[in-house]
């Protein structure tokens, strides 16, 4: 069967383009019941039962059969090994990639995440003072799926915003289990693990791992158990079962985000390659049959140009499947009046990543207010902020960059007002604090004030 990769092809100037476009955007964030039940019963049952209740779950889920939670955890001599194995070009990709992304957060701590003070007129002092969180935990998929790139996202920001112990969670599924889309007939004592996601938790400095996955590993984060330490916040991508238990757990700890699928708008002024184009889009499509991969360009023969590269390039996919029904599905072509129209367009639509693919993206990219990051000229694909750019591939998602951030050094630090009232000061806002109080009707408040007055 010859696979077919037939984004839809809309234009600005058509009447229809207003219903065309919120149908290609349109995907509900909404879990499955079933899911939101039985992740609710996971989390009841960890927290109840602790350690018995993760082995319990990770036998079930993972085919992973362990007498105790000592044989789930991973120690730093396990770190070291599987670095120490990896092949030399790995090695060095990993160091170089840490080297980079450490470099950019030590930056952005640097401008956003020390403490300041200033005194006022009457010689009070205010400001605010910055403090990392005490213990994180990052969630790594595991299994199908291993990303130690997101382990190095993940853990680098917390060590320079300065926390103390990151505690890592990451599946080691049997195979054949429930977690890798088997029957979830047998289990083993070993499941299978990532030599290279162990790496990269050398390199950026875990502190502990424990190789469980699923809601009950976000439960034991969340809540503590006898062997698992409780943290401060989680972050870190997974399934709809870790999506809907970090949702749950919120409040009892923080979380970075809520994900949705991966996204890719790119900006095309028609002058770079289309082949380049087509392989971006494809860098996201690949990911999930719900990725979405969007291009807006003035140029027709431009966007007909890269749809010939898209049916050219895809037979030469290994993951062509995905790519094709993630392109028929929710990828689009759209044909817009002018750049300045789809920079608007873009706007509208927030994306997570955003490529301005252009010979002057710098005229454009003041236009652009919403995205989570944004990809300026021909040359900087969005792949290579993925993996070693410097900025954090953790993103918001599904239009969230309108109010959202990237992951950052920031995530992992909390922010403590300062105030020094001087003697003097107090003359000043005593009055001020009175008379508001007064006017709420709460006279204690008025009377602490008052004290302080001459």
């Amino acid at each position: 069967m010859t696979l077919v990769a037939a984004p839809a092809r809309l234009s600005t100037a058509a009447a229809t383009f207003e219903a065309d476009f919120a149908a290609r955007l349109h995907w509900s964030a909404d879990t499955d019941a079933a899911i939101e039940q039985r992740v609710a019963d996971i989390l009841s049952d960890v927290q109840k039962r602790g350690d018995a209740a993760v082995l319990e779950y990770t036998a079930r889920f993972d085919g992973l059969s362990a007498p105790n939670m000592a044989a789930l955890e991973l120690t730093q001599a396990d770190f070291k090994a599987a670095f120490d194995a990896i092949p030399q070009a790995q090695r060095d990709a990993l160091q170089a990639a840490a080297k980079r992304v450490r470099s950019y957060h030590e930056a952005q701590k640097k401008a956003s995440g020390e403490s300041w003070s200033y005194r006022d007129e009457d010689g009070t002092l205010l400001g605010q003072k910055v403090t990392p969180l005490d213990r994180v935990g990052i969630y790594v998929p595991g299994g199908k799926a291993a990303y130690p790139s997101s382990l190095l996202m993940n853990a680098i920001p917390a060590h320079v915003a300065g926390v103390q112990e990151i505690i890592m969670v990451v599946p080691t599924p049997v195979r054949g289990s429930v977690a890798t889309g088997g029957t979830g007939e047998g289990t083993s004592t070993k499941g299978e693990r990532n030599e290279l996601v162990l790496a990269a938790a050398y390199v950026a400095g875990v502190t502990r791992a424990f190789t469980i996955g699923g809601a009950q590993a976000v439960a034991a984060l969340a809540y503590g158990t006898a062997t698992v330490p409780k943290v401060d916040k989680i972050t870190g991508p997974g399934n709809a079962y870790v999506a809907s238990a970090k949702k749950r757990v919120f409040g009892t700890v923080g979380i970075d985000m809520i994900a949705g699928p991966s996204e890719i708008l790119v900006l095309a002024d028609g002058s770079t390659p289309p082949d380049w184009v087509a392989m971006d889009l494809f860098s996201q499509a690949e990911h999930d049959e719900l990725a979405q991969s969007i291009l807006l360009c003035p140029d027709a023969a431009y966007l007909d140009a890269v749809q010939r590269e898209i049916d050219r390039l895809l037979p030469t996919m290994p993951r062509a499947e995905i790519i094709a029904k993630s392109l028929t599905g929710r990828g689009a072509l759209i044909l817009t009046k002018d750049m300045e129209e789809a920079c608007a367009i873009s706007n509208r639509i927030a994306p997570e990543h955003l490529e301005v693919s252009s010979t002057d993206p710098h005229r454009w990219e003041p236009l652009l207010r919403h995205a989570g990051a944004i990809f300026l000229g021909a040359y900087t694909s969005e792949s290579l902020g993925d993996y070693c750019a410097g900025p954090n591939h953790v993103l918001p998602t599904s239009g969230t960059a309108r109010f959202s951030s990237p992951l950052g050094v920031y995530d992992f630090q909390k922010r403590s007002s300062i105030i020094e009232v001087s003697e003097a000061g107090a003359q000043v806002l005593g009055a001020i604090a009175a008379e508001l109080a007064y006017g709420e009707g709460l006279q204690a408040h008025a009377q602490a004030a008052e004290m302080r007055l001459k």
